[in-house]
C-alpha cells in the first residue's frame, strides 16, 4: 500500500457537486477577476478571522509583498524575518524594497520568538514577520509587545496556518495540541498583528485550485493600502494614487474558496486526528523527536515535522516503500545564494541550521486514514531497528 504525502482527490470527490456548481456560476457569469465572488469570499474570510478587513489577492507571496509596500519602505529599512522559512517570506521583504534581516528559532516550535526576534533588531527595523510555521501560531503577545514597544509594523505569515489560534500566555509542552475545539476566548492566526497573509496554494489546508491569496488587516488605512496597490495603485480605472501591480484575485478560485471555508474545521479536526495518532504510534521510537505545541495553542498541521536522527536515510527507506515525505526546508534562507551579499554564514543561526538537517515531514491530510498512518509508522520503526 503506497502512501504518498499528499492526494487532493478525495477532497474535491466530496465536495464536487458544490464546486462544479460554484465554477459554472463564475461561467454564467462571466465575470472572472475580483467582482461579486471575490467580494462575496473577503467578507466570508474577514467574519470567519473576527476581522474587519480582509483583501483578496493574486498569491500568499503577494500577501505579504503588498503590505509592505504599503509602508513605503526608505533606504536602508529592516524587516526582521525567520531564516527557517519558505523563500517567499524573504523575498517579498526584498521585493518591497526592504533589507530581510533573519533571526533563529525556537528548537521546540520551529517559530520564531519575542527573544530570538529581540536579538537581532536594530534601530532600522520597521517590522517584524512572525511565521506560524507547518500550521501552529508563534507567541504573538511578546511579540506584539516588543514591536509596539519600539514603533515596528507586525504581519503575521499565516500561509500554513488558517483556522491556528492560541490563548495568551506559552510554554510548551509535550503532546499532539493542548487546544480545543472552542474558539472562546482565543485569537486566530491573520487575526493578531498589523496584518495577516494567507495563501491559499492549492497543498495548503484551505487551497483553492491555482494561485490566490489574502490580506487581513484591523486597520483601515493599511487595507485601503492594499486594495489599491493589488489593482496598479488605484480605486478608480486609469488613476493612479501610487505605483501597484497586477495582483487580483480570480473570481474562480474565490467561488471554490468560498465552498471549502465551511468544510475546514472538520479537515482541520481529521488532521489533528492523524497527529494524534502519530504521536500514539511514534512516542517510543527514540530516534524520532516529535512535534510539540506551545501550551494553549491550536495545532492545524499543515505539515507534520519530525526531527529525525539519519533523515536523509530514513527519507530514502520511506521512498523505497512507498511512501511520501518532504523536506521543509532543506538550507536556510540565510545561506542562500541570493542573498550572499547580506553576510550569512554557517554557524550564524545554530538552531535553523539543525533543524534544516533534521527536519521530515509525513502525510498529514485529512482523508490519510488509520490503515496507512500506521503503515508509515510501521515503516519508519522498521527502519531504526535495522
Amino acid at each position: 500500500m503506497n502512501v504518498p504525502l499528499l492526494d487532493l482527490s478525495p477532497q474535491y470527490e466530496s465536495i464536487r457537486t458544490e464546486v462544479d456548481e460554484a465554477v459554472q456560476r463564475v461561467v454564467a457569469s462571466q465575470y472572472f477577476i475580483l467582482g461579486p465572488e471575490v467580494e462575496g469570499f473577503e467578507a466570508e474570510m474577514a467574519d470567519y478571522l473576527g476581522v474587519p478587513h480582509a483583501v483578496g489577492c493574486a498569491s500568499g507571496t503577494d500577501a505579504l509583498l503588498l503590505p509592505l509596500k504599503a509602508l513605503e519602505p526608505r533606504p536602508g529599512d529592516e524587516v526582521i524575518i525567520p531564516s527557517f522559512t519558505f523563500f517567499a517570506t524573504a523575498g517579498a521583504v526584498w521585493n518591497a524594497g526592504f533589507i530581510p534581516v533573519f533571526c533563529d528559532i525556537d528548537p521546540v516550535t520551529f517559530n520564531v520568538t519575542g527573544e530570538t526576534v529581540e536579538s537581532v533588531w536594530t534601530d532600522r527595523t520597521r517590522a517584524v514577520i512572525p511565521v506560524h510555521l507547518f500550521g501552529q501560531m508563534a507567541p504573538m503577545a511578546e511579540i506584539n509587545e516588543l514591536a509596539r514597544e519600539r514603533g515596528a509594523v507586525v504581519i503575521e505569515d499565516a500561509a500554513q496556518a488558517i483556522g491556528a489560534r492560541q490563548d495568551t500566555g506559552a510554554s510548551s509542552s509535550p503532546g499532539p495540541d493542548s487546544g480545543s475545539g472552542d474558539r472562546s476566548g482565543q485569537v486566530l492566526a491573520g487575526a493578531v498583528g498589523d496584518a495577516g497573509a494567507f495563501s491559499f496554494f492549492p497543498t495548503k489546508n484551505l487551497g483553492g485550485f491555482g494561485d490566490g491569496g489574502m490580506v487581513s488587516s484591523r486597520d483601515e488605512a493599511l487595507a485601503e493600502q492594499v486594495a489599491k496597490l493589488r489593482v496598479h495603485g488605484g480605486r478608480q480605472m486609469y488613476h493612479h494614487e501610487m505605483v501597484g501591480t497586477n495582483s487580483r484575485l480570480d473570481a474562480l478560485q474565490a467561488a471554490v474558496l468560498r465552498v471549502k471555508l465551511p468544510h475546514l474545521p472538520e479537515w482541520t479536526e481529521a488532521r489533528r486526528t492523524n497527529a494524534c495518532r502519530y504521536h500514539g504510534g511514534l512516542e517510543e521510537v527514540d530516534q524520532v523527536t516529535l512535534p510539540e505545541t506551545l501550551e494553549g495553542n491550536y495545532h492545524v498541521y499543515n505539515q507534520y515535522t519530525v526531527r529525525a536522527r539519519r533523515r536523509d536515510e530514513l527519507r530514502e527507506h520511506l521512498t523505497g516503500k512507498g511512501i511520501g515525505s518532504g523536506v521543509y526546508y532543506p538550507m536556510p534562507l540565510h545561506l542562500q545564494e541570493c542573498f550572499r551579499e547580506l553576510g550569512g554564514r554557517e554557524g550564524q543561526l545554530p538552531e535553523t541550521e539543525r533543524a534544516c538537517r533534521e527536519v521530515l515531514s509525513l502525510p498529514i491530510f485529512p482523508e490519510l486514514g488509520t490503515e496507512r498512518i500506521d503503515r508509515v509508522v510501521d515503516e519508519i520503526e522498521s527502519f531504526y531497528k535495522e
